[in-house]
């Protein structure tokens, strides 16, 4: 069986289809990865095929931004050319394989690219707040803002609403092309009538209740051996554990960044910071901060005392796994939604950058690390096999 594995955005979208290819390979699969240009090395360093699709995210997430809100006239030329861009990648990705997997809520076009090739498909997404239920509202967007006092109910309607204003046009026009009928429910559709959840059940449950139904896999997570850095490792040993900050692939204002750097020195502690997307810089390093690259967050979160952060899904389960208190400063989408669970369970916090001195106060309080080690202990963690198998026996 070969199975082709889509996705659009940052490196937390790619890394979880990553660690998906690698159990399919242990059964005896192959896999072959859809992603944007800036993941083509390190997909191809594992050793899988990889097809790449659209302009290099990071480039694109660090741009600056026009002032106000795209205009009307804007949004269907993005809209054209988003959609335009998957039908023109995706047949050719898909060509020999035997199922179609689409990540992330921008897969366009990956259900009816299977749809025409007559293949499976199974869309999967990282975060309970990304599939429609009344009882989870939706993540924000950019797009257009929620009212506070609106119902999850209502905010759900109006979600579905934007799909169809700003995608259906595009996507029936590309539909017709291939001879596929028009949708009704761009979102809907998109998701399918049963989606895979790939989070942590303990961490992000799929509420009872919901009408939709889904299959909660638990999260993918990528196997890391690593080492430290030397010199992170000595920088960890030479004191207390500090804290951790780190935005991954968001671009911050640099205001932003600099008051969450500052709350953290009120904190007194030692810090590691991971410079990033944001291009985090506390400064000249030495016995109090030391700045690092991408490394092994599995092996560092175990040695600190708190973690900052965005609220990725990604960071947030590790965090999670490794037992330590977190601080989650969101800035979009899912984000907002992590960090109301890590709240709600009494893990650490979330927070604006001007209220970060006093969160993080409370995350580094021993009762927090206490939880934060017992949510550990009950958070499985072979998920990504398990959807292996699920995901060959469709293929059959």
């Amino acid at each position: 069986m070969r199975a082709l594995l889509s996705t659009i955005g940052s490196r937390g979208d790619v890394q979880p289809l990553l660690a998906l290819a690698l159990e399919l390979r242990a059964l005896g699969h192959e896999a072959r990865l859809c992603a944007p240009p800036d993941f083509g090395a390190w997909v191809e360093g594992l050793g899988f095929g990889f097809v790449p699709i659209g302009p290099e995210v990071r480039r694109a997430a660090t741009a600056p931004r026009p002032a106000g809100r795209p205009t009307p006239e804007q949004l269907r030329q993005l809209a054209e050319a988003t959609v335009s861009t998957q039908f023109a990648t995706l047949p050719e990705a898909a060509e020999g394989c035997d199922v179609l997997v689409g990540a992330t809520a921008l897969q366009l076009a990956a259900r009816s690219v299977a749809e025409r090739l007559g293949l499976p498909y199974v869309y999967v997404g990282y975060c309970p707040a990304g599939l429609p239920n009344p009882l989870v509202p939706p993540a924000p967007t950019p797009m257009y803002a929620a009212a506070e006092d609106e119902p999850a109910a209502r905010l759900w309607e109006r979600d579905a609403e934007h799909w169809d204003a700003m995608w259906g046009a595009a996507l029936n026009g590309h539909r017709a092309a291939l001879g596929l009928p028009p949708v009704e429910g761009v979102r809907d559709h998109l998701f399918t009538d049963r989606p895979w959840l790939a989070a942590d059940p303990v961490l992000g449950p799929w509420p009872e209740g919901a009408e939709l139904e889904v299959w909660q896999s638990g999260a993918w997570l990528l196997p890391d051996a690593r080492p430290l850095p030397p010199e992170l490792a000595g920088f960890l040993d030479a004191g207390e554990p500090p804290v951790y900050v780190g935005f991954g692939s968001m671009a911050l204002a640099p205001e932003t960044g600099e008051a969450v750097l500052a709350a953290v020195r009120e904190s007194g502690r030692r810090m590691v910071v991971l410079r990033g997307w944001a291009g985090l810089t506390p400064g000249s390093d030495g016995p109090d901060r030391l700045t690092v690259e991408e490394v092994n967050q599995t092996a560092l979160f175990r040695r600190v005392a708190a973690v900052v952060h965005h609220g990725g899904a990604g960071t947030t389960t590790a965090a999670a796994l490794a037992g330590a208190p977190q601080v989650i400063v969101p800035q979009s989408y899912d984000q907002h939604y992590w960090g109301r669970r890590v709240a709600e369970l009494g893990v650490g916090g979330t927070t604006t950058p001007e209220g970060l001195a006093g969160t993080l106060a409370g995350a580094l309080k021993p009762e927090t690390a206490e939880r934060a080690r017992a949510l550990a202990a009950r958070m499985p963690a072979d998920a990504a096999a398990t959807a292996a198998r699920k995901l060959g026996g469709l293929a059959r």
